[in-house]
């Protein structure tokens, strides 16, 4: 269903996951550098091997991955180059899988992410039900939006009864008055129906919009680091984004506007070379290492010029890295400020995990460490199968986190206007047979 046939600010809901039954599920990963198509088979995991947002088993089937035309920071420029690259990436993924796909699950990374808090209280009649809950996640949802913003997550974070935090599951426990904080993250609508523009004219539909920070945090973090709380940091092609996890859940995100292209574009500038050929010497050559900066190591590289009969030019490793450095240094330093500015610091202590493509270039976790003052590894997707080792890198964990979000999906408020969305009273008939058929999925 097409964003401009639905209400306006009224965003495609994926469906829970049936419990007892395999499902395909296709994923879309839009970056300002690469588009990257998977295909998976979920299939039930055994009650005794599932984990916290670990329902399903995921094998991939199908990879596509194309360069990135028309898209900049998340942001559609080029109706025609991008849905090329789209149509590209997808035919890809279906060759390999075998089959035909018709609906993604979608990443985003454009609309100025930001998050918001709501809190709310209700009264109940002692023993909390299912409607208590939905009641109060619906009134700690209604924060106020800017104009043309939509509400793309809706998670409750925190549970209290009379007046007592930190509960995480209320159903049947007693109590006079039920609290809960929600963490909504908003995004802007104009982008959004952009990039469902471009996937409707590749004959394509949007089953769900994921935020880039989130699902690279789903596919990276560990069990215990999502409970302790940390932050995951994915370093992109056209951004750099922040997601914050507590007690499990996704509490916070933030964005800046500066990623790997922008270290590619420095080095194109300062060396007067193709962009291309300042790419694959940030990717060969490239590191923030201090120790490299006086080594005598050389590289060559194409001049820029019109003919491409120019005879290469020599530059040093040093050269490269004193040019990388300042970028690099300056986006972890916007980073720290907005770790800082979320007043979140305490919650995730030392715990940083550093992913994405940019992320990748040599040395600097250790360039993280220093800036950030905080214990930082690289982190990989984890817990799929089907992935050859070219595709488990930090520049694939978004994609791998789209396949992992149907499973966590379920977890987030939507609003009865939303398509899905309902909420019955387990204490009627009606109620208990819905219930009893849901489970039964």
């Amino acid at each position: 269903m097409s964003l401009f046939s639905r209400g306006r600010g009224d965003l495609p809901r994926i469906s829970a996951l049936p419990k007892r039954r395999s499902r395909v599920i296709s994923v879309l990963d839009v970056g300002s550098e690469k588009v990257t198509c998977l295909i998976a088979r979920l299939r039930p995991r055994l009650p005794s091997e599932m984990l916290p947002g670990r329902t399903h088993a995921i094998e991939v089937v199908g990879v596509g991955h194309q360069r990135s035309h028309g898209i900049k920071s998340g942001v559609v420029v080029d109706l025609d180059a991008a849905e090329q690259a789209i149509r590209h990436c997808v035919e890809a993924a279906e060759r390999m899988a075998g089959l035909t796909i018709e609906s993604l699950i979608v990443s985003v990374t454009a609309g100025r992410l930001k998050s918001l808090r709501g809190h709310a209280e209700i009264d109940t009649d002692g023993e909390i039900t299912r409607l208590d809950i939905a009641k109060v996640l619906g009134e700690a949802a209604r924060v106020t939006l800017d104009d043309n913003r939509v509400a793309l997550h809706s998670v409750g974070c925190d549970y209290s009864i009379d007046g007592e935090g930190g509960v995480e599951q209320v159903l049947g426990m007693s109590g006079s008055r039920l609290g809960a904080s929600m963490h909504i993250l908003a995004a802007e609508e104009t982008p959004l129906r952009n990039l469902e523009a471009v996937i409707n004219r590749a004959h394509l539909m949007v089953e769900a919009f994921v935020a880039t920070p989130y699902a690279s945090a789903l596919s990276t973090l560990v069990e215990d680091e999502a409970a302790m709380g940390s932050a995951c940091i994915d370093m992109g092609g056209g951004a750099t984004t922040i997601a914050i996890f507590q007690n499990g859940r996704f509490v916070y995100a933030d964005q800046v506007a500066m990623g790997g292209h922008h270290i590619t574009m420095d080095l194109a500038r300062g060396l007067s070379i193709r962009p291309a050929d300042a790419e694959r010497l940030k990717v060969m050559h490239g590191c923030t290492l201090n120790e490299l900066m006086e080594d005598g190591e050389t590289v060559q590289v194409a001049p820029l010029g019109e003919d491409g009969n120019e005879a290469p030019i020599t530059v040093a490793r040093s050269l490269v890295a004193k040019i990388i450095l300042p970028r690099v240094e300056e986006t972890l330093e916007l980073v720290r400020d907005r770790l800082a500015a979320s007043g979140l610091g305490h919650v995730i202590g030392k715990r940083v995990v550093l992913t994405g493509g940019a992320s990748q270039l040599a040395g600097l976790g250790e360039t993280a460490r220093s800036i950030l003052q905080r214990n930082v590894r690289l982190g990989r997707p984890v817990g799929v199968s089907g992935l050859n080792p070219s595709h488990k890198g930090p520049a694939f964990a978004t994609a791998v986190g789209l396949l992992i979000y149907p499973q966590v999906a379920h977890r987030e408020y939507v609003a009865e206007t939303s398509i899905g969305a309902f909420a019955v009273d387990e204490n009627t008939r009606t109620g208990r047979i819905g219930s009893w058929l849901r489970r039964s999925l």
